[in-house]
């Protein structure tokens, strides 16, 4: 027996790296799991459904979260975000204004969408993936700070609205994941300057932020709700 069994999960940026972790632990616990990616593909892994959404495009979250609403997810996990790197003063408005709607508004609009299933059934439980950088920052990072800064006040707002119907919502702050992603843009020598910036001297790994997601999202949580938990071996604290 699953600890999700009979539940059903949706997670956004399921195909890779955490995201995939997300999906296949909550899979293992019994859910059956939906994952959405940004493209059409025919890779996807067998044990989940999937739908392609483009988070960049408004009116397509707009449909995708219109159609969410009558499918009865128990467990909602937004996992999708994207980051470019500018100096604050080089900001494209352009750029801003996309990674806010990737990282804040397309997870703002499936909450709203599932929150009615969820109030009915008297039980849900909501997931947004933030970051150590909604929690600190560093140069160039303004407009990614500041999407996971409102990701992280809206999952608070969300929590104290909705506790009474037996909905949790909290957000999880990786710090430096060792992914696939990871290492392709920094390489073997940036991972080894991370890592010795980490009091744990490694980079933490997919499934152990998917373990902790798992965990929010199932019913050993009873009572923790509006809460940003940073997982990152402790960077945030040197």
């Amino acid at each position: 027996m699953g600890l999700l069994d009979g539940r059903k999960a949706l997670v956004t940026g399921g195909t890779r790296g955490i995201g995939a972790a997300i999906a296949a632990r909550l899979h293992d616990e019994g859910a059956e799991v939906t994952v959405v990616g940004s493209r059409p593909r025919e890779d996807v892994d067998g044990r989940f459904a999937y739908e392609a959404v483009d988070f960049c495009d408004r009116a397509a979250v707009d449909a995708f979260a219109e159609r969410v609403q009558d499918t009865g997810f128990d467990v909602l996990v937004n996992c999708a975000g994207i980051n470019k790197i500018f100096p604050f003063a080089d900001i494209p408005p352009e750029v801003f204004d996309e990674i806010q709607q990737v990282n804040v508004r397309a997870p703002f609009r499936l909450c709203q969408a599932v929150l009615p299933g969820m109030k009915a059934a008297g039980w849900g439980r909501n997931v947004n993936i933030s970051s150590i950088f909604g929690h600190v920052t560093r140069a160039q990072r303004a407009s990614y700070s500041t999407s996971k800064f409102g990701l992280n006040g809206m999952t608070c707002a969300l929590a104290v609205e909705v506790a009474e119907h037996g909905i949790l919502a909290n957000c999880v702050g990786p710090g430096f994941i060792d992914t696939e992603l990871t290492r392709r843009v920094l390489g073997e020598d940036g991972i080894a300057e991370l890592r010795d910036q980490v009091p744990m001297k490694r980079l933490g790994k997919p499934d152990e932020i998917a373990h902790l997601v798992c965990w929010l999202s199932g019913p050993e949580n009873t009572y923790l709700t509006g809460q940003n938990i940073i997982c990152d071996g402790g960077f945030t604290r040197v």
